[in-house]
């Protein structure tokens, strides 16, 4: 067994020095990298820089995407509701007897209305995954909903062929979203009103998001 190393005085201090310098230097690199960045010309809001790196990812998942492969299933038995972690976009208990759900085309015209009913009326669709937060957290639930798809055939005849994305937002516009048409199509993409097999509408805020 190796004797422990004791440090003397004089080789702690260089440690300690070596250590602030490197911390230092760590600290300006990361902050001139960010005024750099923040320093960019924009393009709608976001430093170009960040915009282009948003739109390689976006490439390369686009390219990677199947509509055939699905997220990977549990068995129900191993889901569990999950924790509540923000109120944005529903900050009140929504009244079901005058919420209703609106339709826009691209044009900001509106197509429709719907309420709960018309949303329980389509064929239901439940299924146990891994929810992954984008606050980094993780844990197998089971939603159940409505295939998007099912919703959006209702207006096929209403819409151009060439839409390229679905947007979004809580009935109070605090919280919003935009979701490539593909991944809207798939077939594990739910119009989520239950968790763990209970209806849960008005009680998540963005969390609701989650559940498409």
């Amino acid at each position: 067994m190796s004797e422990q190393h004791e440090l003397n005085e004089q080789e702690y201090q260089r440690r300690i020095r070596r250590s602030l310098i490197v911390g230092g230097v760590a600290s300006f690199a990361g902050y001139r990298s960010w005024r750099w960045i923040m320093d960019q010309e924009e393009n709608e809001q976001i430093p170009q820089v960040l915009r282009d790196g948003h739109e390689l990812n976006e490439s390369i998942w686009s390219t990677l995407f199947r509509d055939t492969h699905d997220a990977r299933t549990f068995p129900y038995g191993q889901a569990s509701r999950l924790q509540v972690t923000g109120v944005h976009g529903i900050r009140d208990e929504l009244d079901l007897d005058t919420w209703e759900l609106q339709v826009y085309g691209p044009d900001g015209a509106l197509l429709g209305t719907h309420v709960m009913d018309d949303i329980r009326a389509l064929p239901y669709v439940d299924m146990t995954i891994e929810h992954k937060c984008i606050e980094g957290w993780a844990g197998i639930t089971n939603w159940g909903g409505a295939r998007f798809s099912d919703f959006m055939a209702l207006y096929e005849d209403q819409l151009p062929g060439d839409i390229s994305d679905i947007y979004m937002e809580t009935p109070d516009g605090d919280y919003f979203v935009s979701v490539d048409i593909k991944t809207m199509r798939h077939s594990q993409t739910l119009l989520t009103y239950t968790n763990t097999g209970e209806e849960y509408w008005g009680q998540r805020g963005y969390d609701h998001f989650a559940g498409l």
